[in-house]
């Protein structure tokens, strides 16, 4: 280690050559230090994302608002500390920008350094853990999307309608326990008392389509047949099409007994005039 007194003349090094920029600029480097030190380059801890400049005003912003507002939920500190951000101007909102985007350069350079040091293999299972954590938040979405759409519940199993009605009183301490305890009790249960939740099951089922039919149609009607299972896209397709043929089968009866009719009319007319005729002679 180097003795105290060199490290005094470095640091007054440091000083001086510091000393050549701006006060302003001061500032701002010693804001962004504390960003890239949270940075590594070791395959096994990835550089971390940089704050956002409204992220980085919330961070500094928080321990200031708590002791503000002692006993205040942490939900309702981050809704006043948005609130005021909201009201900064532009010039307020700039060191805090500034900081932002020099987080996000250095931010760009350790990754780079972080991916050349990774291996194939590594390279290879960083990306199919990131292509399933997509998956993942893409499912979610979607759940949540079609929760807000009120698509039906799946149809419960028996087992299901059994554990749904004996969880209460199931033996276990916890979620495991009880789940272990209600599946021997399904295993004791004879032929005649699970053929109960059968019909239950089945009565569900009915529920199920019915329910999935409207709901299909609903769908279509609002243009998301995005939604609409395939099967049921050409059933729904089918019956629209036959809907439309139908007014043009009509109308083209309609025409053929039109036509029907005025041939029989001109054929009584040419009879009347031969009996006319026949009756002058």
């Amino acid at each position: 280690m180097a003795p105290f007194s060199l490290m005094s003349v470095g640091a007054n090094v440091l000083l001086k050559s510091v000393g050549l920029f701006s006060s302003a600029s001061v500032v701002r480097c010693s804001r962004v230090l504390p960003v890239i030190k949270s940075f590594s380059t070791s395959a096994r801890d990835p550089p971390k994302r940089p704050l956002t400049a409204y992220m980085k005003y919330v961070q500094d912003m928080q321990p200031t608002f708590i002791i503000q507002n002692p006993g205040i939920k942490n939900v309702d500190i981050v809704r006043k500390i948005a609130q005021q951000w909201r009201g900064l101007t532009p010039e307020q909102k700039q060191p805090f920008q500034e900081v932002s985007l020099a987080a996000r350069e250095q931010y760009k350079l350790v990754l780079q350094e972080y991916k050349a040091q990774l291996t194939p293999a590594q390279s290879a299972a960083i990306a199919e853990e990131r292509k399933q954590k997509l998956a993942k938040r893409k499912a979610i979405r979607k759940k949540k999307e079609l929760n807000t759409l009120g698509k039906p519940k799946r149809p419960r199993s028996g087992f299901n309608i059994f554990m749904a009605e004996h969880f209460e009183e199931a033996g276990g301490a916890t979620m495991q326990g009880k789940m272990k305890s209600l599946t021997d009790d399904w295993k004791r249960l004879n032929m005649t008392q699970k053929q109960i939740y059968t019909q239950l099951a089945e009565d569900d089922k009915v529920r199920y389509k019915n329910e999935m039919k409207s709901w299909e149609e609903h769908m279509t009607e609002i243009g998301r047949e995005d939604l609409v299972r395939r099967k049921e896209r050409r059933s729904l397709k089918a019956t629209a099409t036959k809907d439309r043929k139908k007014p043009s089968v009509t109308v083209l009866k309609a025409k053929a007994m039109k036509k029907k009719t005025s041939v029989k009319k001109t054929d009584a007319g040419t009879a009347a005039k031969k009996t006319v005729k026949s009756t002058k002679k």
